[in-house]
């Protein structure tokens, strides 16, 4: 059964449903993950605020990923371990909190379902080996990060940056690239939004993207290469385009408002990892 699990080639059933199931839990962590960096991160600032104007911390609990236990925002009940079943707790409780009744938002099973899915994916396209696993940690982070853009318009540090020097250290064996082309794109990933930003400020005198997006897909070129650059770029525009235009037109966001580049980024690198290189050729067909 180990040998089935460990370094199984692609298309392997039993390793791919293990997967699944592993995805559910990392879903319901990366849940968690979503909710607690961007407060994490407002506590730091308040604490720094008030250490420059020589008051006292105005956070002194202990708070992180692991402390303190889930509980409702609103009545305070702490989650069980029976109410924290990936999936299945939110269907046994109707989506209500037990203590108080207030309504979960959706959103959590379908982080968990999404995980899950795309885990066992992950597994199935690339095997249970070094590469899979490479695979599924690229697509954790990327999770995590296109929730927590799509909430504050964030993209923390502690997960973009760990993102990058991963990419870095797996190409160090040519998982996915060589380490001389996951250099480059790395470089060239950052310095390209870079050089995006500073052109608009000068033009408009607007800020049409944050430096997180420059961290994300500079981790993203570590991961799959400098040559995957342009097909993420053109992907992340086409997509945030026409999602962007669709929810001006039909009211949903307002004109003025800022459009998170993070998610759409990061769903152009997914789809260069899985797709990028037939994606490529089929072009490169198609003009010769």
């Amino acid at each position: 059964m180990l040998e089935l699990l460990y370094s199984a080639p692609p298309g392997t059933w039993f390793p791919t449903a293990v997967a699944v199931l592993i995805g559910l839990l990392v879903g319901s962590f990366l849940n968690v993950v979503i909710h607690r960096i961007p407060t994490m991160m407002q506590r730091e600032i308040d604490n720094f605020v008030a250490a420059e104007n020589n008051q006292e911390p105005v956070h002194t609990d202990r708070y992180s990923l692991v402390v303190p236990r889930s509980a409702c925002p609103v009545c305070q009940h702490q989650i069980s371990a029976l109410e924290n079943i990936p999936i299945v707790s939110y269907l046994i409780i109707g989506g209500k909190c037990t203590g108080c009744k207030t309504p979960i938002s959706p959103r959590y099973p379908i982080v968990e379902a999404l995980t899950a899915c795309l885990t066992g994916y992950m597994i199935w396209r690339f095997g249970s080996g070094v590469t899979g696993l490479a695979a599924a940690v690229f697509l954790w982070f990327l999770i995590a990060l296109t929730f927590i853009d799509a909430d504050t318009q964030l993209l923390p540090d502690d997960l973009t940056l760990t993102l990058l020097w991963g990419g870095l250290l797996v190409n160090l064996f040519g998982t996915f690239t060589s380490l001389h082309s996951a250099v480059i794109g790395a470089a060239v990933g950052y310095l390209t939004l870079w050089s995006i930003y500073w052109l608009f400020k000068h033009a408009t005198g607007k800020e049409g993207m944050g430096y997180g997006d420059f961290k994300l897909l500079a981790a993203l070129g570590a991961w799959l290469g400098w040559s995957m650059l342009p097909l993420i770029i053109l992907l992340s525009s086409l997509v945030g385009a026409v999602v962007g235009i669709s929810l001006i037109l039909t009211k949903k966001m307002n004109r003025e408002k800022p459009i998170p580049f993070g998610p759409y980024l990061a769903a152009a690198g997914l789809i260069a990892m899985l797709w990028g290189q037939s994606i490529t050729a089929q072009y490169l067909r198609a003009v010769t």
